[in-house]
């Protein structure tokens, strides 16, 4: 079979598999749609340019609506953030949860060459619903190695929850993960976190397909405090 056909075939199943979830998630009485803000894109097109090894199907279609538990709330905003590079490059940690979203140049933050993490706290155990991240969307990109993780633990030695993981070969030393790299785009990475309970939220990533730097336009946490 040729590449093309497979390729389509595999975004159609994903397409329906999508659908089919958003279907039972509309008939649960228990849940409602998530609503988002997203800031304006900054490129138009799907790229076609990027090559890696774990990436995803290219759609091109925006994504589809995402339901969570009634009452979710946005817990991440204005919270403290840490971070492996405490002196960034460029801009500071606190745009991560500043609710400004654009692409624009002094709306991101910079870390470090290499592996680098940012952590949120909560300040106070939540059951998380889903997780929205923008690394850096002013132009295509795949950050490497995306690891997010949930633990009451600030220094994530014990009861560490793992929510996200797309580093195939395990080069961050966290293990193998099954989840695809992404092109960043305006959207931000939706992340299912499954009400996985925890009061700190770590972000990892290893550079980028432009260049070894670490990019942060906004994360945002929604879930159930105290749950």
């Amino acid at each position: 079979m040729a590449k093309k056909t497979v390729l389509i075939l595999l975004a159609a199943a994903s397409l329906a598999a999508i659908v089919s979830t958003s279907l039972i998630a509309q008939q649960d009485p228990n849940k409602e749609e998530l609503k988002l803000t997203l800031p304006k894109p900054m490129f138009i097109g799907t790229p076609r340019n990027i090559k890696t090894p774990n990436l995803e199907v290219v759609t091109g279609k925006p994504r589809g609506p995402f339901f969570v538990a009634k009452g979710t709330k946005l817990l991440s905003l204005k919270k403290p953030v840490t971070s492996s590079d405490m002196q960034p490059v460029i801009g500071e940690l606190n745009f991560v949860v500043d609710a400004e979203r654009s692409g624009e140049d002094g709306y991101f933050v910079e870390l470090g060459p290499g592996k680098q993490w940012v952590q949120i706290d909560l300040g106070a155990p939540a059951g998380i619903g889903a997780i929205l991240v923008w690394h850096y969307h002013s132009q295509a990109r795949v950050y490497r190695d995306v690891v997010i993780q949930v633990s009451d633990d600030k220094d994530f030695l014990k009861g560490v929850i793992t929510i996200y993981n797309n580093d195939h070969d395990n080069t961050s030393g966290l293990g193998i993960g099954k989840d695809k790299e992404y092109i960043e785009t305006n959207e931000g990475r939706l992340i299912d976190a499954k009400g996985a309970k925890g009061r700190y939220v770590r972000l990892y990533s290893d550079g980028n397909t432009s260049n070894d730097m670490n990019h942060y336009v906004e994360v945002e946490v929604y879930g159930l405090p105290g749950k």
